[in-house]
């Protein structure tokens, strides 16, 4: 008894030290490999360049800066766009067209960053972008354009729009009114609160910035993709916008020097989400824009064919719109500027002087850039011939080159007759320079990468040995071994990472083949029987999941089951719709049958479930209206008519909290004496039942529509799993079996409802409901419920499967301790039996739960920290694997910690109280 007892403590501190060791493990990591880049502080001035005069002169003294979320190219430049107006410019020659390359993360904040500072922002800004009342990423203390136009004090700056640039530049606005950029099902309201400040600000002439952003495109890209029956609307409507724009310049004197840049932050892939680097994403439009740009170049075509790579006209990247401004509005370029002075700007200047000094410029500022870097000065002197033939460095590498360059200028410099290319070479030294900087914007901690990793392994120990010791044998965690290892090796090769859900759909489909074909051995039940009636349906319903919805990077936006079968056949989708909501409602009556009297109990959970069907309903009419049908139209939605999206959501909260608070309340009644006298059927179990039915309600209101009858897919394969745990030959699934199935159903059915690796799949559509203002903690819950529905409602499913286990054990138990087998004859103590077990050396079904689940989220921990430092210079390191950290992050803390640990640790006790 005493070894049992000391074995069951070892075990327990096992888990108990690995589950501590993976959070430490992932802060230090995380501190080492997504440190802030060092940058050079203050504010640049114009520094002498040798045999040069004054800076040349600004063709511009105003800018009008608009930006049009995720406006990709081929939303302005091809025969489907709505930017006619924009198009007519270019083909006279007054917009000069560019696809800008917007390198990954592609999301607002490091975009903007980029935009603004010509340098690499850090990878952290995605997660800095989610969070709006975050301050730690401000650019107030960093060199700017902005912070140069508002230096030269030739008048004002204003903004309307994203508020993500108040909080980028703090005080900075002389006029602002910013707009909150996460309300993505506000198409119109979010883009008048900025349009209608134009027209006075277009009077005003008090002003040398004015920066637009406008959000409404993005918007609409989330909630229905580039091809939404929104998109064309808005492109007329923000083209309107450029036209008004434009025919100010053209006519108000104060506005005659006026340059105006129409430009893309970011890029949209297939499913009109972004954040990677899909070329849809990383591709947006940019145009620069006035009555003084005809006659700079020749008139270019418009529109252009589609290209399915999104480049149109000269590709630059989006980090140039820093040292081009700069020549054409007349500052110093930002300190820490990556970017290259985009060349068919030079033409303005028809001296090669003027021309030389804007380039030379550009290189020395670069280079100033580079020496902080490397800690060197190597572009002070001339390296000697022998250094330059085998650099000890590409940093001394790319000095050597620059003597060539440099021979050039000196010759444009004094006006010699130059050859109408003579730039080219700069440029090319300028471009190899701005790829080496942009590719070593990084510095690692190795020791902190170092020392994530060990503590990673260390809750690998731990948690195998917790895992073998909780297990009366190893046998049975041969599965998850071979699953564990399996993903690890996944996790070094960049295209298993990005297609990780075929791995889980693989895993799911050959275990529950597993499963079955177990049935098929039982006397209980004959071979067309099981195939028709278990078999079948269970491995249609896993093909069902995987066929879905097309996630990852190679495939997304491929037809699946919601585009080829639900979206087209709406009436289709409202009766799935309908049915998933009606055997949730059966569900909570029954849950309830027995505590409250019945003509409560219907008309409550009736309501409840009312008011969640017609908010999706009402939220489906604001978000894809093709996708409501009339009957949904004409009678739910006519019965709550006037109602805002918010206030139905507040609604189904509260009824959920309500309700929630009641299903407690009889879980500590019934963990008494009282309820058991009242419902002599129905315990503390049950009422974690009842729990787990609310969560459904959570879960659908929180879910896209197309994705809730998923759920009806979920319950089947829940129906099985709790068959095959009280199976009459006394062969059930063991805990460590349910435990392994509940880890693929979590990981498959993230993947089933549009779940990925990228940035670009974290779904912000539900992230708002019933929210009014930010709120960080409210938002952030709503989102991961809404990206994490059905990995949390698989833990809610499992916990009530884990107390059916322990109740089938104890059963079995009873009748090994009743010689006589009269199972009825004599009520036993519940708690009394449950005391008994432990102290016979049973280990509780939660603890197994917990051993398996720590020991696979220890080795992922550990294989992408392992792939992350090994492959910290892969090309795709920021695109593919950075993000992968992210997810392995929420799913270590969020899904594993938060909820299979804590949420249901907790469930799990009141259920076997």
């Amino acid at each position: 008894m005493s070894f049992r007892c000391n074995g069951r403590l070892s075990s327990t501190l096992l888990l108990m030290a690995a589950n501590v060791l993976i959070p430490v493990a992932i802060v230090i990591f995380a501190t080492g490999f997504f440190p802030y880049k060092p940058l050079l502080p203050g504010l640049a001035e114009y520094e002498p360049l040798d045999g040069y005069g004054e800076p040349p002169e600004a063709p511009f003294d105003k800018l009008v800066f608009m930006v049009v979320d995720a406006l990709r190219s081929d939303f302005v430049y091809t025969a489907n766009s709505g930017f006619k107006f924009t198009q007519s410019l270019i083909r006279h020659g007054a917009a000069i067209p560019f696809t800008a390359h917007a390198t990954s993360p592609t999301v607002t904040m490091p975009r903007l960053k980029a935009i603004t500072t010509g340098s690499v922002p850090s990878f952290l800004d995605v997660v800095l972008n989610i969070d709006e009342g975050d301050e730690s990423s401000s650019l107030a203390s960093q060199d700017t354009w902005l912070a140069q136009m508002k230096a030269k004090g030739t008048g004002k700056l204003v903004m309307y729009g994203d508020d993500t640039w108040l909080k980028l530049f703090p005080g900075t606005f002389d006029r602002a009114d910013g707009t909150t950029s996460f309300f993505v099902a506000d198409f119109t309201e979010v883009d008048h609160n900025v349009t209608r400040n134009i027209p006075g600000e277009l009077r005003n002439d008090d002003w040398n910035t004015m920066i637009l952003h406008y959000l409404g495109l993005d918007h609409i890209g989330h909630k229905g993709g580039p091809r939404s029956p929104h998109m064309v609307p808005k492109q007329r409507e923000m083209d309107g916008i450029v036209r008004q724009i434009y025919k100010a310049i053209e006519t108000q004197d104060h506005l005659k020097s006026t340059l105006f840049v129409l430009c893309g932050d970011h890029g949209m892939n297939d499913a009109g989400n972004h954040g990677a680097s899909s070329p849809g994403e990383t591709s947006p439009a940019l145009l620069f824009i006035s009555p003084k740009l005809k006659g700079l170049q020749k008139n270019q075509d418009a529109p252009l064919p589609a290209a399915e790579d999104f480049q149109f006209y000269s590709t630059v990247e989006q980090s140039d719109l820093a040292p081009t401004l700069a020549a054409l509005l007349r500052f110093p370029i930002s300190r820490n500027n990556l970017g290259v002075l985009i060349p068919e700007f030079l033409s303005f200047w028809p001296k090669k002087s003027d021309q030389a000094y804007l380039l030379h410029q550009n290189a020395r500022q670069i280079q100033t850039v580079i020496s902080a870097a490397s800690g060197t000065k190597t572009f002070d002197s001339t390296l000697p011939i022998a250094s330059c033939a085998s650099p000890s460095s590409d940093y001394e590498g790319l000095a050597c080159k620059w003597q060539g360059p440099l021979n050039i200028l000196m010759s444009a410099r004094v006006g010699d007759d130059m050859d109408p290319q003579w730039a080219l070479p700069v440029i090319t030294w300028l471009r190899k320079a701005q790829e080496l900087m942009s590719g070593m914007a990084s510095n690692y901690d190795m020791s902190r990468l170092i020392l994530g990793q060990v503590a990673a392994l260390l809750a690998v120990i731990f948690g195998l040995s917790a895992a073998t010791k909780t297990v009366s044998s190893a046998s049975p965690l041969t599965p998850l071994l071979v699953i564990s290892i399996a993903y690890s090796i996944m996790m070094f090769a960049s295209s298993y990472v990005e297609e990780e859900q075929h791995f889980w759909y693989l895993a799911t489909s050959t275990w529950f083949c597993y499963l079955t074909l177990r049935g098929f051995k039982r006397a209980t039940t004959t071979f067309p029987a099981h195939l028709l009636l278990t078999a079948f349906p269970v491995l249609l319903s896993l093909r069902l999941l995987r066929a879905w919805n097309q996630t990852g990077q190679k495939h997304a936006g491929t037809p699946d089951i919601v585009k080829l079968f639900i979206e087209p056949n709406p009436h289709f989708l409202w009766l799935l719709v309908g049915l998933t909501y009606i055997w949730t409602h059966r569900k909570l009556v029954c849950s309830f049958r027995g505590r409250i009297p019945v003509p409560i109990n219907n008309p409550v959970m009736t309501g409840l479930v009312l008011a969640a069907f017609t908010f999706r309903a009402a939220f489906t009419l604001e978000d894809a209206p093709e996708l409501v049908v009339e009957f949904v139209k004409s009678s739910l939605l006519e019965f709550t008519k006037g109602a805002s999206l918010i206030a139905r959501a507040r609604a189904v909260f509260v009824d959920l909290g309500l309700v929630a608070v009641v299903g407690m309340g009889f879980i500590l009644w019934e963990m008494g004496t009282g309820g058991r006298e009242r419902a002599p059927k129905k315990g503390p179990a049950e009422a974690i039942t009842t729990l787990q039915h609310l969560y459904t309600i959570l879960a659908l209101t929180q879910s896209r529509t197309a994705n809730t009858p998923l759920f009806l897919i979920f319950n089947l394969l829940y129906w099985f799993l709790a068959n095959e745990i009280d199976v009459p030959d006394g062969k059930g699934l063991s805990t460590v079996e349910l435990a392994i199935s509940s880890l693929l159903l979590q990981y498959a059915s993230f993947f089933a409802m549009g779940g990925s690796n990228a940035i670009s799949s974290v779904d912000l559509s539900n992230a708002y409901n019933g929210v009014s203002n930010f709120n960080v903690v409210l938002v952030g819950v709503l989102t991961y419920v809404g990206n994490w529905a059905g990995p949390v409602w698989w833990a809610f499913g499992t916990v009530v499967l884990l107390g059916k286990i322990w109740r089938r054990d104890r059963n079995r138990k009873r009748l090994g301790i009743d010689s006589n087998g009269q199972r009825g004859s004599e009520r036993k103590d519940e708690k009394a039996e449950a005391e008994q077990m432990v102290e016979e050396g049973q280990i509780s079904p939660f603890k197994t739960y917990v051993a398996v689940t720590t020991l696979f989220t220890a080795f992922s921990v550990a294989a992408v920290m392992a792939a992350c430092t090994i492959l910290k210079t892969h090309l795709f390191v920021w695109t593919v694997f950075s993000p992968k950290y992210l997810y392995c992050v929420a799913w270590s803390l969020g899904q594993h910690l938060l909820v299979n640990v804590g949420l249901s640790g907790l469930l799990f006790w009141l259920g076997s109280s």
